[in-house]
């Protein structure tokens, strides 16, 4: 649709990794956390037989440790490639921001002044 193979280039397709099918290479390390997690959620995928309503239940209950681990471990994955910034850049940005709301706040009290003032007039001066 806008040349891009996926809006959610992070999800993984059961088939296989993304990246590795349209041919992009990444660190060793990357594609090796990603053939892991693909055979996690592979070994998820594996159902049980035509057990009944109870045995599907107790299956299901049972996977939750399994899909717990899955979750972990992609948590971790995606938190190594977080770019956290410095202390630095984070004193930087609270400024600006800090400054900034000061800024509109005394502008909006400002305005608001003004309009609650010229209100007031405009209610005298009609009434008389």
């Amino acid at each position: 649709m806008w040349g891009f193979e996926s809006l959610l280039p992070c999800q993984f397709r059961r088939r296989g990794n993304w990246r590795a099918e349209k041919g992009f290479s990444g660190h060793l390390a990357e594609q090796g956390s990603v053939a892991e997690t693909l055979k996690m959620k592979q070994e998820g995928i594996r159902g049980s037989g035509n057990g009944g309503a109870v045995a599907s239940s107790f299956g299901k209950l049972g996977e939750y440790p399994r899909r717990l681990r899955q979750f972990l471990h992609e948590v971790r994955v995606e938190m190594r490639q977080v770019n956290w910034p410095s202390k630095q850049q984070v004193w930087s940005t609270t400024i600006v921001v800090v400054i900034t709301v000061a800024f509109f706040g005394l502008y909006f009290a400002l305005t608001d002044s003004i309009f609650s003032r010229g209100s007031v007039w405009l209610l005298h001066y009609f009434r008389k």
